[in-house]
């Protein structure tokens, strides 16, 4: 109820933001007629470069952890997850359980399979969180005083504090004697907390081997992510771009970032719905015209959202034949 209440408010104001501005569908589709093509298949490029900047991370997490995935079958997990991620209830969730699983039938262990899953999820906070690092300083020197008002840079900076202080502590960790496994094994209880129960000894399982990753690892694993988010900005900069949106690139960026901040909240599936709200809204806040924005925001999310849940349907087909026929 809660949710559904959020984003009842999130739509009520950009319905009063965009009101008299929204474009007909007619004059969007004239737009994307008219746009310029070359950028749109940059955009698709690019948007393929951030998919497979994060299926080469997860090859290196699991190489470095020894277990040896072929190219093709990252490829698949990477874009199914992604696809249940963005298209389901509670999709992180679902997502991140059927990746640890379908790692396993690729040779993993369970810790290891989890150890990939942690460590590329503290690597893409990371990732983001230099981006942000990185407009800031940006901004910042260009222009002092606005530091006064980078709230999200202190933000961001206090975040990644507290990520390198878990991760640490998980070094540190990895050395204690571990409690017997004999009193866990006769605990009884109700089945939601030995569910509960077995959901953290996965996580301390996987936290303790992800901390066996050397320091380089953790940095090859931060810069592919890295490179995904920029793939993915570029992406969103190649439509309005396509558009012939006269936006700047500092300003689009500023718009990608905060809306990312919106992406983290699961009030509906993948952002459906608030995402593109938000992005047309600060799109025409920003200068460019309703029809454009709408466009641009219709082919952006096309290809990084919308085009991503088919394609990792029949992802997810293909990875259950080849474990069938194994």
């Amino acid at each position: 109820m809660a949710r559904l209440l959020a984003v009842a408010v999130v739509m009520g104001l950009a319905v009063i933001s965009l009101r008299g501005r929204i474009p007909s569908p007619r004059d969007v589709l004239s737009a994307l007629i008219s746009a310029d093509h070359r950028w749109i298949l940059l955009a698709a490029l690019l948007q393929f470069a951030s998919i497979g900047a994060f299926a080469l991370q997860q090859r290196c997490l699991l190489d470095r952890l020894g277990v040896q995935v072929r190219r093709g079958h990252a490829d698949a997990i990477v874009l199914a997850s992604t696809a249940l991620s963005i298209s389901v209830p509670a999709g992180p969730a679902v997502a991140t359980a059927f990746t640890i699983r379908k790692y396993q039938h690729a040779g993993a262990t369970r810790e290891v399979a989890a150890a990939t899953v942690i460590v590329s999820g503290l690597a893409s906070i990371g990732g983001l969180a230099l981006l942000y690092v990185g407009g800031g300083g940006a901004v910042i020197a260009r222009d002092p005083a606005a530091f006064l008002n980078w709230q999200p840079l202190i933000v961001v900076v206090g975040l990644a504090a507290l990520t390198t202080a878990a991760v640490l502590v998980g070094r540190w960790r990895i050395r204690q004697p571990s409690p017997g496994g004999a009193e866990e094994r006769g605990t009884t209880g109700c089945r939601a907390r030995r569910y509960l129960r077995a959901v953290l000894n996965s996580a301390r399982d996987g936290w303790r081997a992800g901390t066996e990753l050397r320091v380089h690892d953790w940095t090859v694993a931060l810069a592919y992510t890295t490179v995904k988010w920029l793939a993915d900005l570029a992406c969103l900069i190649a439509t309005a771009r396509a558009l012939n949106q006269s936006v700047g690139v500092a300003t689009l960026a500023g718009l990608y970032l905060s809306v990312q901040i919106v992406r983290q909240v699961p009030l509906t599936p993948g952002g459906v719905g608030v995402v593109e709200t938000a992005l047309v809204a600060g799109l025409i806040a920003a200068g460019a015209s309703g029809i454009g924005a709408a466009a641009a925001v219709l082919v952006y999310r096309l290809l990084s959202c919308w085009l991503i849940i088919p394609v990792g349907g029949i992802a997810a087909l293909t990875l259950r034949r080849v474990h069938k026929s194994a």
